[in-house]
C-alpha cells in the first residue's frame, strides 16, 4: 500500500524565484501580480505531478530569527526586497486561504525550518515527504521518506533530489550539506565560513574529514599553507557558520495533519478573487471552465507537416487559400502556418540559391496568394515587420485579421517588450520554448477575449489595426533628402562650431577639450572659480542642468551651451542623416514605433524625426532638407492647433476654457487675462508667454517647484499663479482631483476612445513614484486622447488618399503633425481632406483646429 505523501512548499522562496523569472504584470487596478501568479501556475503544476494528500505552505515571519541572536549580521547583506514584491505576500496567503491550503509560519524561525519539521513528523508518520523550494540548504533534510524539489532555472525547471541524488552530486550524505555550508559559507544568507574556502575545496576536505569538527581535529595535518592558516584562524566562525546553517527539526510548530489535507473544492469566493487578479488560465486550470481543456485538446490534435520542397510549398498555398482563417508566425529558422483547427505546417528556412531550396524571399513569394487575398483572414504577430519584408519580396500583404503583437501593447502598455513566450504564458497558460502558428491562434482568441472584457477592442479595430497600414506605408515610402543641401549645412555648422570653439578659447584664456566633461570642469570652477552647483562620482557635473543655473555668472557659459546645441544638431541630424539617406532614390525611412510610448503616441526611430528642433532657428533649418518627391511635388504640413488643451477642455468641462475656444479666443492671452486680471488688448508679451507655460504645464500636472524653474520665478509666486489658475478654471481643478481619485480607486485611467494605463506608481510607498503617478494620472487621458484624435486622422487620411486613388502620399506624422508629399495637381483636393479628416476625428465640446502650410521643404511648410 502507498504510503501518504505531504508536500510543503517554501513560500518565500518561490515568490522571489516566479517574481524575477516572469514580467511584471498588473491587474486592471494596477496591482503587481506576476509572483502570485507564477507561484499559482508552479502549485497547480506540483499538484498535478505528484499528487499530495496533504499540502501546506511555509513563510518566513517578518522579524528576526534565533539565527539573528547567535549573528547579528546573519543576511544582512540581503537585498531589499522589490516594493512591487511586498504585496503581493498577503495576495498569495488570501488565495491559498481561499482554497483552504494550510499557511505556517512562526515568529523567530524561518520557512525552512517548517519544512525541516514537517521532514521530521512525516518520518515519524510513516510518510512520504515533498519539500519545494530553491535554496540547496534544504538538501540536508533529505532522507529516505524526503525528498526535495529544488527550483532551479526560473519556476518551470525542478530536479528532484534523494539520497542517492544527492550522494551523486555532491558525494555527500545529506546531513553533511550542513557541513558544506559551514566550510565555504553562504554570500546570499551571510553566513561567514572561512575565508578562502569554496565549494571545490569545501568538498575534498568533507570527503576525507567527514565534518567540519573533523576538519578542524585535523587542521595541523592539513596540506596548504593558507588553508591550514585559515582552518585554525577562522575554526569557531567555521562552528558558527555550521549552526547557522543547520536547519531546525523540532520548531514550535502546532501541527495537525488533518489540516493539511488536500481537498481540492474551489468556492465562489475564490472564483472572484481570481477574477479580480484576472488569472484567467488559472481559473481554466483549476475547472472553472472547460477551455483549458480544449486547448490541451488542440495542442495535441497539431499533426504536424513539415514543408520541404516547392511543389508541397505550392500545395500549401491552394490548401490554405481554402481555410477560413490562417496564422503566420516566422521565426529564425522556420516559418509556421496553421488554419486554426489543428493542423500545423512549418516550413524550415534555409540560404540556399537552389531552385529548391526554401529561403524566405522564396517562401514568401510561392506564399502569394494567401498572403495577397484580402478575403483570407489572416493572424500575425508585429503585421508591420511582415508586411515591410514581404514587399521586399515583390508581396502585398492584405488581409491581416489580428495582431496579437498590437493586442499586447494594449492591453499592457508599459511592458518592457512583447515576447511570445511569455504571452503565451500570461494569456493562455502555455509554457514553451518553441511557439508556432497554432499556438499563435490560441492567444488571439485569448487576447480578442481580454481586449472586449477591458472595452479595448473597438479601439484595437478602428484605430491601432487599421494603423498597420498607416505606418507600413509611410516607411515603404519615406521622405526626400536634399543631399547637397544637407552636406552645405553641414559645412555651416562646422564653421560655427569652429568660430564658438575660438570664442570659448578666448574666453577661458587657453585651449582645451571642450567636449571634456573633466576640463571643462576644471576651466569653469577652478579657474574662473564659479559655483559648484553638483558633483558626479568622478568630479564636477557640468551637465545642461548645471550649465543653465551658470548662465549668470559668465559669458563663457552662454557659449558653451550654444557650442554643445550645433554640435547635437550636426552629429544627431546632419552627420546621422547622410549616413541613412537611400542611395536608390534619396530618401530617408524612419521606423514608426505604435508599440513604445505608454500614451500611445507613435514614436520615431533611425532616424528619428520627431526631434528635430523648432525652438531654435538653426534647429529649423535642418527642416530645409526635407522636400517632396521632385518639381512637381509640394508639401502639405497640417497642424492641430493646441490639440491637448482642447482634450482639456472637453474633458474638464470648464465653462470659461470652453467660451475661450469656441469664441476662437488666442488661449494663452485668455489664461493671462484671467490670471493676471487684465483686460485682453492689455495681456504683455510677458504675461503670455507665463500663461502658456501655466496652461500646458498644468496638463502634465506641474508643481510650484517645476513651474518657478520654467519661467524663473520664484516657487511662491509660481504657486499664486496656479492658485490664481485653478480660481478662474476651477472645473479643471475638479477634474483633476477627480481623475487622480479615480485611479488610485481602479487602478488606471483610460482615454475617450478607452485606451488604459495601468499605475501601479499610485500603490508605491515612495512619495516620489506615488507623486509621478498622479500627474501621469492627470495627463495620460489628456495626451493618450490627443494621440488617439491624430492615429484616427491618419487613417482617415490615408484611406481616402487611397480611395481616390491619388498619388499624394502621407509620409509623416509628428506629434500634431502630418505631412503629406503632394502631387501639384491635387494639391487643393489634399488640403480639403486633410482638414476635414483631422477636423472631424473626434467630436469635441470645442472645435478640431488645423492649420495647414504649403512648400517646397518641411521648413516652408511650416
Amino acid at each position: 500500500m502507498d504510503r501518504p505523501r505531504i508536500m510543503i512548499i517554501d513560500g518565500n522562496s518561490l515568490m522571489h524565484r516566479a517574481f524575477y523569472a516572469l514580467p511584471m504584470l498588473t491587474n486592471k487596478k494596477g496591482i503587481p501580480t506576476n509572483a502570485v501568479y507564477g507561484f499559482a501556475n508552479m502549485f497547480l503544476k506540483l499538484i498535478e505531478e505528484y499528487k499530495p494528500d496533504y499540502i501546506g505552505v511555509a513563510f518566513d515571519k517578518k522579524g528576526p530569527t534565533f539565527r539573528h541572536e547567535v549573528y547579528q549580521e546573519y543576511k544582512a547583506t540581503r537585498q531589499k526586497t522589490p516594493e512591487e514584491l511586498i504585496p503581493q505576500f498577503e495576495i498569495l496567503k488570501e488565495m491559498l486561504r481561499l482554497m483552504n491550503i494550510a499557511i505556517y509560519e512562526i515568529d523567530g524561525y524561518e520557512a525552512d525550518d517548517i519544512l525541516g519539521s514537517f521532514a521530521r513528523i512525516s518520518s515519524e508518520r510513516n510518510m512520504d515527504a515533498y519539500l519545494v523550494t530553491g535554496d540547496r540548504d534544504a538538501l540536508q533534510l533529505v532522507s529516505p521518506g524526503v525528498k526535495v524539489v529544488l527550483t532551479k532555472k526560473g519556476i518551470s525547471d525542478v530536479q528532484v533530489y534523494d539520497m542517492d541524488e544527492v550522494k551523486r552530486e555532491y558525494g555527500l550524505e545529506p546531513i553533511q550539506i550542513i557541513d558544506l555550508k559551514a566550510l565555504m559559507g553562504d554570500s546570499s544568507d551571510n553566513i561567514p565560513g572561512v575565508p578562502g574556502i569554496g565549494e571545490k575545496t569545501a568538498l575534498k576536505l568533507l570527503h576525507e574529514y567527514r565534518s567540519v569538527e573533523q576538519v578542524l581535529d585535523n587542521a595541523e595535518n592539513i596540506s596548504g599553507k593558507k588553508l591550514r592558516e585559515n582552518l585554525i584562524q577562522y575554526g569557531e566562525q567555521a562552528l558558527l557558520s555550521k549552526r547557522l546553517a543547520t536547519i531546525v527539526r523540532d520548531a514550535p510548530l502546532d501541527i495537525k495533519i488533518e489540516d493539511c489535507c488536500y481537498e481540492p473544492e474551489y468556492s465562489a469566493d475564490l472564483l472572484a478573487f481570481l477574477e479580480e487578479l484576472e488569472f484567467y488560465t488559472i481559473l481554466d486550470k483549476i475547472g472553472f471552465k472547460r477551455e483549458e481543456a480544449q486547448r490541451k485538446s488542440q495542442v495535441n490534435r497539431k499533426n504536424t507537416v513539415v514543408i520541404s520542397t516547392v511543389n508541397e510549398l505550392k500545395e500549401l498555398a491552394d490548401t490554405l487559400s481554402q481555410a477560413g482563417e490562417v496564422a503566420m508566425l516566422v521565426n529564425d529558422t522556420d516559418i509556421t502556418l496553421a488554419d486554426c483547427s489543428g493542423k500545423l505546417y512549418r516550413i524550415d528556412l534555409n540560404d540556399s540559391s537552389d531552385k529548391q531550396g526554401l529561403n524566405y524571399a522564396r517562401v514568401i513569394q510561392e506564399l502569394r496568394s494567401i498572403l495577397e487575398n484580402e478575403q483570407l483572414p489572416k493572424i500575425v504577430h508585429d503585421g508591420k515587420k511582415l508586411i515591410l519584408a514581404a514587399y521586399k519580396c515583390g508581396v502585398a500583404v492584405k488581409g491581416l485579421a489580428f495582431d496579437t503583437y498590437i493586442a499586447a501593447y494594449l492591453l499592457d502598455p508599459t511592458a518592457n517588450g512583447y515576447n511570445l513566450t511569455s504571452l503565451l504564458y500570461r494569456y493562455a497558460g502555455i509554457d514553451t520554448d518553441y511557439v508556432d502558428a497554432a499556438d499563435l491562434c490560441i492567444l488571439a482568441e485569448k487576447m480578442r477575449e481580454q481586449l472586449v472584457k477591458t472595452q479595448m477592442f473597438q479601439l484595437y479595430e478602428t484605430i491601432e489595426h487599421p494603423l498597420i497600414y498607416v505606418l507600413s506605408d509611410m516607411e515603404i515610402t519615406g521622405f526626400k533628402v536634399d543631399r547637397e543641401m544637407l552636406v552645405k549645412l553641414g559645412t555651416e555648422f562646422s564653421s560655427e562650431i569652429e568660430t564658438l570653439t575660438q570664442e570659448i578659447y578666448s574666453l577661458a584664456e587657453e585651449e582645451f577639450n571642450i567636449n571634456s566633461p573633466k576640463q571643462l570642469g576644471f576651466i569653469l570652477f577652478d579657474k574662473l572659480k564659479l559655483p559648484v552647483i553638483k558633483r558626479t562620482k568622478t568630479g564636477y557635473s557640468t551637465d545642461i542642468e548645471v550649465l543653465e543655473q551658470l548662465r549668470p555668472y559668465h559669458e563663457l557659459v552662454e557659449k558653451v551651451i550654444e557650442y554643445r546645441q550645433v554640435m547635437k544638431l550636426k552629429s544627431t541630424y546632419i552627420d546621422g542623416l547622410l549616413g541613412v539617406i537611400d542611395p536608390k532614390d534619396g530618401r530617408v525611412r524612419s521606423s514608426f514605433n505604435q508599440t513604445v510610448t505608454a500614451t500611445g503616441r507613435i514614436s520615431s526611430t533611425d532616424p528619428n524625426l520627431q526631434n528635430i528642433p523648432v525652438k531654435d532657428e538653426m534647429g529649423r533649418r535642418i527642416r530645409k532638407v526635407f522636400v517632396p518627391t521632385d518639381e512637381n511635388y509640394l508639401l502639405v504640413d497640417a497642424d492641430y492647433s493646441q490639440i491637448e488643451l482642447r482634450v482639456l477642455a472637453h474633458i474638464s468641462g470648464d465653462p470659461t476654457f470652453i467660451d475661450a475656444f469656441l469664441n476662437n479666443q488666442d488661449i494663452h492671452r485668455r489664461t493671462a487675462s484671467e490670471i493676471f486680471g487684465v483686460p485682453l488688448e492689455r495681456v504683455s508679451p510677458e504675461q503670455r508667454n507665463s500663461a502658456k507655460a501655466v496652461n500646458f504645464g498644468i496638463v502634465y500636472g506641474i508643481s510650484d517647484y517645476g513651474l518657478s524653474r520654467n519661467l524663473g520665478i520664484s516657487r511662491k509666486q509660481a504657486q499664486e499663479y496656479i492658485e490664481s489658475y485653478f480660481a478662474r478654471y476651477p472645473k479643471i481643478k475638479e477634474y483633476m482631483e477627480r481623475i487622480v481619485e479615480t485611479a488610485k480607486r481602479q487602478g488606471y485611467v483610460t482615454t475617450l476612445m478607452n485606451r488604459r494605463r495601468y499605475l501601479p506608481e499610485l500603490k508605491s510607498r515612495n512619495y516620489n513614484i506615488r507623486s509621478q503617478g498622479e500627474r501621469l494620472a492627470m495627463n495620460t487621458p489628456i495626451q493618450g486622447t490627443a494621440a488617439d484624435i491624430i492615429k484616427k486622422a491618419m487613417n482617415d487620411v490615408y484611406g481616402e488618399l487611397k480611395r481616390r486613388n491619388l498619388k499624394s502620399k502621407l509620409i509623416l506624422q509628428v506629434h500634431d503633425e502630418l505631412i503629406i508629399d503632394t502631387y501639384k495637381p491635387e494639391l487643393e483636393e489634399v488640403k480639403d481632406i486633410v482638414v476635414k479628416c483631422m477636423e472631424n476625428a473626434m467630436k469635441l465640446r470645442v472645435p478640431l483646429v488645423v492649420d495647414v502650410g504649403v512648400g517646397t521643404s518641411w521648413y516652408d511648410a511650416k
